[in-house]
C-alpha cells in the first residue's frame, strides 16, 4: 500500500509514517517511480508504536517491541528485550508516583494549616 493509504488507516499523517521511518521504525520498500511501498504488516507496527507513544514511551524505548512484531511474535512486549523496557518503564512511573505523593501530602498539609489558622485581614 502506499503512503497516503497506511497513513489513513493508522490515522496518522504521511509526515509521520516517513519520521518513523527515519527513525528506522518503520519500513518501506521504493517502487521504480520512487513510492514509498508498505507490506500490510507496518499497520500493526505503526499502531503499536502510536500506543506506546501515547504510553509515554520515546522512539528508543519502542525499538524493542517492533522488533519483536518483525520476529513473527504475536505482540511486540512479550519478547526479554521489551519486558525490560516495561520493567524499567514502571520503574520510572512508580518513582514518579512516589514524587507525587510527597507533593501531594505537603498541599494537604498546607491546606490543613491554612484552614486551622485563616487569614486575618487588615483595612
Amino acid at each position: 500500500m502506499l503512503i497516503g493509504e497506511l497513513a489513513e488507516l493508522a490515522g496518522t499523517s504521511p509526515r509521520t509514517l516517513r519520521y518513523y521511518e527515519e527513525h528506522g521504525l518503520v519500513q518501506a520498500r521504493r517502487d521504480a517511480n520512487g513510492y514509498r511501498q508498505y507490506d500490510d504488516g507496518e499497520l500493526r507496527v505503526v499502531h503499536e508504536i502510536r500506543t506506546l507513544l501515547a504510553s509515554g514511551f520515546g522512539l528508543d524505548d519502542i525499538r524493542p517491541f517492533v522488533a519483536c512484531l518483525r520476529a513473527g511474535n504475536s505482540a511486540g512486549h512479550v519478547c526479554p528485550d521489551s519486558v525490560a523496557v516495561l520493567r524499567r518503564k514502571i520503574a520510572e512511573v512508580d518513582d514518579y508516583l512516589g514524587q507525587l505523593t510527597e507533593v501531594r501530602e505537603r498541599l494537604h498539609d498546607q491546606l490543613d494549616q491554612a484552614l486551622e489558622n485563616p487569614c486575618r485581614r487588615t483595612l
